[in-house]
């Protein structure tokens, strides 16, 4: 996918705030990294972002990777997931629209959804309960049904 101009310098200005709110240096390779996270579709976990950035000849570290991540985590452009297993996985989150994830417990395949459904209990949960949700996340784990899932169970 390929990098949006627009999309890119509106997360830019945001993460330049955010650090200098924090009183953070602002580091070519945290925008290297901001600018790869926002080129890539879908999600992605650290080593994955760790060589694309090297395949491109940027000189970062696995550190500066993982707490870049977490700095654009704490401002909003990035959202952290952990799909029930040990290695979480990332997704860029700027201008992207409210979803819920099913993942294959075979081949761990993660498929995006949206069912306006959710956003009506989501609704009817905040007034009966006096409560204004700020946000949520829902995982279905399944099975793939498809002939060509990778681990398939036998």
């Amino acid at each position: 996918m390929a990098l949006n101009p627009k999309q890119y310098e509106a997360v830019r200005q945001i993460f330049t705030a955010y650090l200098e709110k924090k009183a953070l240096r602002k580091t070519t390779e945290r925008y290297a990294i901001l600018e790869e996270i926002y080129s890539l579709s879908g999600h992605f976990d650290v080593e994955a972002l760790f060589i694309h950035l090297k395949n491109k000849d940027y000189g970062v570290s696995r550190a500066t990777v993982y707490n870049t991540l977490d700095l654009l985590v704490e401002c909003d452009l990035v959202s952290k997931h952990q799909f029930g297993k040990n290695l979480a996985q990332y997704e860029k989150s700027y201008g992207s629209k409210q979803h819920d994830h099913l993942i294959c417990t075979d081949c761990s395949k993660v498929v995006e959804f949206c069912d306006p459904r959710i956003q009506n209990i989501q609704n009817t949960v905040e007034e009966l309960l006096h409560f204004n949700v700020m946000h949520h996340s829902l995982i279905l784990y399944a099975s793939c049904k498809k002939e060509n899932c990778e681990n398939k169970r036998l």
